[in-house]
């Protein structure tokens, strides 16, 4: 079982029908089922490690004048947001306020949109080490913006991150554009594919000026998918607000797509995703805060537990859907 390090928490126990606690060194969201507790001294309590797979936590620095000016337009706490990002310590602690054990740290190469060079890989890769049981780290590529794709991908996988981020709106390009000729492309999703490593796409739709919609339809993720069938693939925002029927029809066709929730206002979530028990087994809970409309985690994380789904579900999603992917 994962355990990173944290806040304390709070384990409940049942000793002969009264509730005891004792403090743990560490930040779990706790499923405690009725415990007997033996002569042993053993009880039948549950950790869960809470993952958060979609959070941006990247170099500030880079964004483009009017996607900064977007950002901070959003959000009036746009300061403390930039501490997080210059402070991995400064970040975890918001984290365990959160009630979040785990992150992924969300880069992306997009700079025509966004600003963000392949730069991210080695800032999120050194940010990454300050607590990597705790830090997923998260890169990115860009078929237009390599001179050398081959040895770019090498120095992906010398860095370690943990996942690549393939953004095609901000990009400018289609999750399938390697059968058009983007060669760069299928030797990305190749070298993931063989070191196991998750690809993330971001599909539905994106509010930053330059970003092209079109080619945030997740339809053409199903070529990679048949392409690449070992590759784990993750659907980010499940096609919102526009094609989660696509996104709920690919997940459940392809054993390695994977449902990330970040973006959609969990209290919607079964509205958008009213079979969402189908497909609890390969979905992940994510916030993608601080992005405009994600007002806080902790927030999130409340309103995803305040649903009316079965406490297994939660769990999966909360937890286990994660730990399968980074084991630790």
């Amino acid at each position: 079982m994962l355990r990173p390090s944290g806040a304390k928490a709070r384990i409940i126990v049942t000793l002969s029908g009264t509730a005891k606690s004792r403090a743990l060194p560490k930040t779990f969201y706790e499923i405690c089922s009725s415990c007997d507790v033996g002569s042993s001294g053993t009880g039948n309590w549950q950790l869960i490690v809470i993952t958060d797979c979609h959070i941006h936590i990247g170099p500030i620095e880079l964004f483009k004048p009017h996607a900064l000016e977007l950002m901070k337009r959003k959000r009036a706490n746009f300061d403390e947001i930039a501490e997080y990002c210059r402070s991995p310590k400064a970040f975890l602690k918001y984290l365990d306020r959160c009630g979040v054990d785990r992150a992924a740290l969300i880069n992306y190469v997009a700079p025509e949109v966004i600003g963000f060079t392949s730069e991210v890989n080695q800032f999120v890769a050194d940010y990454a080490k300050y607590d990597p049981k705790r830090l997923i780290s998260c890169g990115s590529l860009h078929p237009r913006h390599t001179t050398n794709i081959m040895a770019d991908v090498e120095h992906i996988l010398r860095l370690g991150l943990r996942m690549i981020k393939i953004h095609p709106p901000h990009q400018l390009l289609f999750p399938n554009d390697y059968l058009n000729g983007v060669t760069e492309l299928e030797i990305i999703y190749r070298a993931a594919e063989a070191n196991g490593i998750p690809v993330m796409f971001h599909t539905g739709t994106s509010i930053f000026p330059g970003a092209r919609n079109k080619y945030g339809d997740p339809i053409y993720v199903d070529d990679v998918a048949v392409d690449f069938p070992k590759l784990k693939i993750l659907l980010a925002h499940g096609g919102r607000p526009l094609w989660m029927g696509t996104a709920f029809f690919l997940i459940r066709r392809h054993p390695n797509i994977y449902l990330d929730i970040s973006g959609i206002p969990p209290k919607t979530l079964l509205k958008y995703f009213p079979r969402l028990d189908e497909i609890a087994h390969k979905t992940l809970f994510g916030t993608d805060w601080p992005g405009p409309g994600v007002p806080d985690v902790k927030r999130n994380l409340e309103e995803f537990k305040a649903l009316p789904i079965r406490e297994e579900m939660r769990e999966q999603i909360l937890s286990k859907t994660a730990a399968s992917l980074w084991p630790e």
